[in-house]
């Protein structure tokens, strides 16, 4: 038996654990769905396309593995697939970034949960994947660094089952940047492209109440980054001339 094999039985039978990806026996993430990650992204315009929104890159389609990953994390607290989503991250942020020149500090800045979210799951896993994501780039020779300088304002409500149209009527003007953080980014980055960053891509009316908020406050928003996007039947770019498909 291959040593992987032998870990995930080991698990199993100390831990009763199961794959979130295929619920095979053994690790959090067993070796066959983790090889079958996407390792590179595309953009992923959502349609409609929310007036201004810069361009929005994705790892993935949020669907299958990638789909259980993310919801293991959120809903199941199964912290060992933080690594796994940051590094999908990292490769939607690295395209963000590379399609940007010259390509200089690099801050990416999680779309906020609501405090009452955070504090029902009991971790926030938007900022852990952003900042796993930011390590990743550092690795790879960016300058890059998670931010929170985004916090949510009261009255917004859970956007499960909201269409794009109530969506963006829900986040208007939901979002607003945190002194502090401004500051201290102010101080050591001065001239940073600063990249939202979300699990899911849906209707983009979240990246783009974020986005709103961050250049409120002088800041460039270069990209949006996200681990994965809804599928679209009629993908277009950001003018609404269809791309195909």
């Amino acid at each position: 038996m291959r040593t992987a094999g032998v870990l995930d039985a080991a698990a199993d039978l100390l831990l009763g654990g199961r794959c979130a990806g295929c619920e095979r026996p053994g690790r959090v993430l067993c070796e066959a769905c983790r090889a079958g990650l996407p390792d590179r992204a595309r953009p992923a315009w959502p349609t409609p396309t929310p007036a201004g929104l810069v361009e929005p890159w994705a790892a993935a389609a949020y669907d299958g593995v990638v789909r259980s990953l993310v919801l293991g994390l959120k809903e199941r607290r199964l912290l060992g697939l933080r690594g796994p989503l940051a590094g999908l991250l990292a490769t939607a942020a690295s395209a963000a970034v590379v399609a940007q020149v010259p390509v200089g500090p690099v801050v990416l800045v999680p779309v906020p949960s609501r405090p009452a979210t955070v504090r029902a799951r009991g971790h926030d896993p938007t900022y852990a994947v952003t900042a796993g994501a930011a390590a990743r780039l550092r690795a790879d020779g960016v300058d890059a660094v998670a931010a929170r300088l985004l916090r949510t304002r009261p009255g917004v409500v859970d956007q499960a089952g909201l269409d794009a149209i109530a969506r963006s009527a829900n986040l208007a003007g939901s979002m607003a940047c945190a002194d502090a953080g401004l500051r201290r980014l102010r101080r050591r980055r001065a001239y940073a492209s600063v990249v939202v960053c979300d699990d899911v891509l849906t209707t983009g009316a979240t990246a783009r109440e974020a986005q709103r908020a961050l250049e409120a406050v002088g800041l460039h928003v270069a990209a949006i980054a996200a681990v994965a996007a809804t599928r679209r039947r009629h993908p277009v770019g950001p003018e609404g001339a269809s791309t195909g498909g």
